[in-house]
């Protein structure tokens, strides 16, 4: 259940009592200068009557009083003086009852630069929602996440969005008599973005209250079905739960372990949200029931976890151990589900006392200003900042997780080094920093990309090579039967700046030049025919295309013209289907006409005793199509059937060409050196290495090249593989990786 707001401490004519609200505040709160706060206090209440008295009328809240309640949460939380200074000033600014001007005058440019701050943090509302009707924003995980990660761009101080959840909290506190269209607007952006930030930035009593009230405003029946059953048996849960904690702290003082032991509260939102996601009834969870325990030290949580277990028995899969592995949050402690009393089943929380602080208060317990270090960024400030940033990158905490592609984003891009802009109808996109209108542009759509002409940044002009910022609106100016120019590919001009753009503008261009590939596709292809005395009209290309993952014969020879078909590939293809060379006599009359496997596990027709080694030019791999050749000093070299030395040899010497073939079983390995062209990006080679390894090759060497220019990235990988089909297999996975453009074998075939 959610916590009540206290009652501001009155005066008996029905007015604050500003000095007992102080005196409460600084029980809580050490405040070096508590004139200022006092100060900021009696400022903000003669905005409110200065603004009352000019507009002759009273505003429905009180910009004042909202202040004392903001301060008071934060005063819970244990921050700083200025914090609160802010807080109390804030909604005067909002409301336009005073300036940030005035404010840096008066009280300094440190609180100026919180309260503007918590300001750029409400414009996310207006932007995203600026009918106060339109919810889009909620319906898409994507988006929430967009919206959340903008919010991290925005802030450079912790505090700044600590006092943005006070605020929140405050205002969904009072939405009790307000309209249900207003209760709904309210508790949907609170439940979807700032109880999330609670969570990461660990403060869960804020938490807790977000989303209990949020979700008793977005599903009314839902959150009073499950008071109402809270409610049915809480004499008999209270009752049982006092037992339980005094058993359990006496046998706990028995083993030497002196322990705060107490019930924990049920959360409505959390019981309902267990329910869902593991399909159980209200009786059938393991949690209605909890107790927390709180010890001293480290080694008192598995010493007292030790003592719940022997006391009960231990229910399978319910145990989780977040001190040894703490949640992204920092949150640590130690869970475990036993059968309790009366075989009902108990959740036991162990923690420290420190630990418990710092689930309660989160980053507010590592976030703390000494006198000699205000204002110093060299006490660690930095390092705060640059924490506070990595607890800041939400992802799963209104769904399921998706931990693949949340790994993959955050390999591929530096966190901080993202922008994030609006569309004209308020969606956030994620954008690489140094994004411009035209990559911007591309990542809504691949034909708005292509006939874009020009651009609107927050309602203004601007080239397509403008550096976008954070929190620009973006709307892109687009002409019917446009197309990119050539231009956006030249890295001087600055027109694009991701990869993913540039890649869009390379595929159209590759498109438009089919004909130009097909043309200079034949003709490579010819050259490569000539060599086995074959011409183009003698093969029927169509019939390889399947094999080639295209689909018609000028497919094939776009992809020879494009390179993204190497002609070997077509070549060995074509030998494949070629009839067997008869061995000439004068090559084969000093051998008998017997058959042996060689130790390169290849066997050769009619030949005995000779030795054999794989050629270097080509390196086939077992069952590749082969050829061998009788060499004048060292026995018989096999090449690849379609290998340009073979074929150059073979027009010089045809009488030493013999026919061989792999054994049925071979187990010898063979070197193969991989080229592999990338959009470079952070873990490529991290992932083309999980590759290998998942495939059980061993990889001997490794060459990789970054153009900065055109952002490729060039890798020459030696492995080595026992079969054709193991090495197709690796290339095949490689060119699935993300940014991979290619990968395919090195030889000498061309």
């Amino acid at each position: 259940m959610v916590k009540v707001r206290e009652d501001y401490p009155l005066q008996a004519d029905g007015q604050v009592d500003l000095e007992r609200w102080l005196n409460r505040i600084a029980v809580r709160v050490d405040l070096h200068s508590p004139d200022v706060l006092k100060k900021a206090c009696l400022f903000a209440k003669e905005a409110d009557e200065t603004y009352d008295r000019e507009h002759s009328w009273s505003m429905r809240t009180s910009s004042f009083l909202t202040g004392l309640a903001m301060a008071d949460i934060l005063a819970d939380l244990k921050l700083d003086q200025e914090s609160l200074v802010a807080a109390v000033l804030y909604r005067a600014v909002r409301e336009e009852k005073t300036s940030l001007e005035i404010i840096s005058k008066v009280f300094g440019q440190d609180i100026a630069h919180l309260i503007d701050g918590v300001l750029r943090m409400a414009t996310i509302s207006q932007v995203i929602n600026p009918n106060h009707h339109n919810q889009k924003f909620s319906q898409s995980h994507l988006q929430l996440d967009n919206i959340r990660k903008m919010l991290v761009s925005m802030i450079d101080d912790v505090r700044i969005a600590l006092i943005k959840l006070a605020e929140r909290t405050f205002a969904i506190r009072e939405l009790k008599d307000a309209s249900d269209e207003r209760k709904k607007r309210v508790a949907r952006e609170i439940f979807d973005i700032y109880a999330p930030l609670a969570h990461r930035l660990g403060i869960g009593h804020i938490k807790w209250e977000l989303e209990d009230l949020s979700f008793r405003y977005l599903e009314p029946e839902a959150y009073k079905h499950i008071a109402r059953l809270l409610d049915e048996k809480r004499l008999q849960r209270d009752e049982y739960i006092h037992n339980v904690t005094q058993t359990l702290r006496e046998t706990l003082a028995a083993s030497g372990i002196y322990a705060e032991v107490k019930g924990r509260a049920k959360h409505i939102y959390s019981i309902w949200r267990k329910m869902q996601r593991k399909k159980l009834s209200f009786h059938e969870l393991y949690d209605i029931r909890a107790v927390r325990v709180l010890v001293p030290e480290i080694k008192d949580c598995y010493a007292a976890l030790g003592v719940v277990h022997s006391l009960w028995k231990h229910i399978p899969k319910e145990f989780d151990d977040y001190v040894a592995t703490p949640k992204e949050n920092g949150y640590r402690s130690l869970h475990t589900a036993v059968i309790g009393p009366e075989g009902k089943a108990l959740e036991v929380q162990i923690r420290t006392l420190a630990m418990h602080e710092e689930a309660e208060l989160g980053v507010c317990a590592h976030w703390v200003y000494k006198e000699g270090a205000r204002g110093n960024k060299d006490t660690g400030y930095e390092s705060k900042i640059a924490w506070l940033r990595q607890v800041l990158e939400w992802q799963e905490d209104m769904g399921e997780t998706q931990m693949d592609e949340l790994a993959d984003q955050l390999t591929r891009a530096i966190r901080y080094e993202r922008v994030y802009v609006f569309t004209r109808d308020g969606h956030v996109i994620d954008l690489q920093a140094g994004a411009t209108p035209l990559d911007f542009a591309y990542s809504i759509h691949t034909q708005i990309g292509h006939s874009c002409r020009g651009a609107k940044v927050n309602g203004r002009i601007v080239p397509l090579s403008y550096k976008l910022q954070t929190s620009d609106q973006v709307e892109i100016l687009t002409q019917k039967g446009a197309s990119p120019s050539r231009d956006w590919l030249l890295p001087s001009l600055g027109y694009l700046g991701t990869s993913r753009a540039q890649a869009k503008v390379k595929q159209w261009f590759k498109l438009q030049d089919r004909e130009n590939n097909i043309s200079a596709g034949r003709e490579i292809l010819e050259k490569e025919l000539s060599r086995l005395s074959l011409t183009y009209k003698s093969i029927s290309l169509s019939d390889f295309a399947t094999r080639l993952n295209v689909k018609t014969a000028d497919d094939v020879l776009a992809g020879i013209g494009a390179g993204d078909i190497r002609p070997a590939q077509v070549i060995n293809l074509v030998a494949d289907t070629l009839p067997t060379v008869e061995v000439e006599p004068a090559a084969s009359d000093f051998i008998s006409r017997s058959r042996k496997g060689q130790s390169s596990g290849v066997v050769i027709d009619g030949i005995d005793n000779i030795m054999t080694h794989i050629a270097g030019c080509c390196r086939p791999i077992p069952g590749e199509p082969i050829v061998g050749y009788i060499t004048h000093n060292r026995g018989v070299s096999v090449h690849a059937r379609a290998c340009s030395d073979l074929l150059r040899l073979q027009e010089e010497e045809p009488q030493r060409v013999i026919e061989v073939h792999w054994q049925q079983t071979v187990d010898a390995v063979q070197s193969v050196n991989i080229a592999v062209k990338a959009w470079d990006r952070t873990g490529l080679l991290r992932d083309i290495s999980g590759v290998l390894a998942n495939e059980h090759v061993n990889v001997t060497g490794v060459n990789t090249q970054s153009n900065k220019q055109d952002g490729t990235a060039q890798m020459q990988i030696t492995v080595e593989v026992k079969t054709l089909e193991q090495l197709g297999r690796v290339l095949a996975k490689i060119e699935q990786q993300p940014n991979v453009i290619s990968a395919r074998r090195l030889t000498t075939v061309s």
